[in-house]
């Protein structure tokens, strides 16, 4: 896995400075030799396009604003006509990629959260001469599922890094809530934390990601059953303040740390009640997913360099989170 960290930490810095040039070019107009088709005066004057981007967002989940966000700023940069459409059940994202493959769509970005499902549908997009970007969800699966592309994090190399800083700060006993069962990046997330966690458990807990107080409930009788858990690890920003209160609930000491990030969980980590999130940067997510399917279309050009391009695992907590909660209350981390 170090292996592969290394040579997807290049493909992340080859993005970056693709993504460097490329605001250059939209804030500063065109150089005196770029040839015609770039962007202009922070506006591409290249021809409309149309893209579709698909996504496993469940109701209510703040976590999508944040990828929608960076979707819509990159799709007004680059004079794309942006279709945003989720559903967290694989058969209707399916759906969703059919539907845009016989609206003729000029690309595709899609999740991968359940790849087997959703890999014919990218397979007959790119059938039919349709460009094919994953993130967020597949990092594992991108490849054979057909597409060009994958931005997102290692969800197994965040979650080691995640039971890494548990064993650090002394964990013996850790309960990983799984939100959606069957998802592949989740179920990694969890699988990373137990090989990262030395001298100390884990134990998975399943709860019904649509159903928050179902969610809190879930958590609470589990502390109450078992006082032996004094860390509670959750995969959504949501999750985790609910686990705040169910860890309250409970009458519990278990201190509550996250994946994920949004505007509300900025203000638990700057009181204390969460310790820390992990960052994947949905916004850049969303963003760099828009911005390849232009760039491709528009100058034949890939990034990642045939590996995913990575956007995170990074922390969030007391020593950055001022700075990171500015950007926060923009909808943009």
């Amino acid at each position: 896995m170090r292996i592969r960290s290394r040579r997807t930490t290049v493909a992340a810095l080859v993005a970056v400075a693709a993504l460097t040039v490329g605001g250059c070019s939209s804030s500063g107009g065109k150089a005196e030799d770029a040839a015609d088709g770039g962007a202009a005066a922070g506006v591409a004057d290249t021809p409309r396009m149309k893209i579709a981007m698909v996504t496993h967002a469940a109701p209510g989940d703040t976590f999508w604003d944040i990828v929608r966000s960076g979707a819509e700023a990159a799709a007004a940069k680059d004079n794309v006509d942006l279709n945003f459409q989720g559903a967290p059940e694989a058969a209707d994202q399916v759906n969703l990629v059919q539907s845009a493959i016989d609206s003729k769509v000029d690309g595709i970005a899609v999740t991968l959260a359940k790849a087997d499902a959703l890999a014919p549908s990218v397979q007959a997009a790119t059938a039919a001469g349709i460009p094919v970007v994953a993130f967020n969800g597949g990092f594992e699966e991108w490849k054979t599922a057909g597409a060009m592309g994958y931005f997102g994090q290692d969800e197994e190399l965040a979650g080691v890094a995640a039971g890494e800083r548990l064993s650090s700060e002394g964990a013996k006993k850790t309960l990983c809530v799984i939100q959606e069962q069957g998802h592949v990046g989740l179920e990694a997330r969890c699988a990373g934390v137990a090989q990262g966690l030395s001298g100390g458990t884990t134990e998975n807990l399943y709860v019904t990601g649509t159903d928050m107080p179902s969610v809190q409930q879930t958590i609470t009788s589990k502390l109450q059953q078992d006082p032996a858990v004094d860390h509670v690890v959750t995969l959504g920003a949501p999750f985790a303040l609910t686990a705040v209160k169910a860890v309250a609930d409970a009458g519990s000491s278990a201190e509550v740390a996250t994946f994920d990030t949004n505007k509300e969980l900025m203000g638990s980590i700057q009181s204390g009640d969460v310790k820390w999130a992990i960052d994947q940067q949905p916004y850049l997510q969303g963003y760099l997913a828009v911005d390849s399917l232009w760039l491709y279309k528009t100058n034949g050009n890939t990034i990642g360099g045939g590996q995913a391009t990575l956007t995170g695992p990074a922390f969030i907590d007391s020593t950055n989170v001022d700075r990171v909660a500015d950007f926060a209350a923009n909808g943009t981390r």
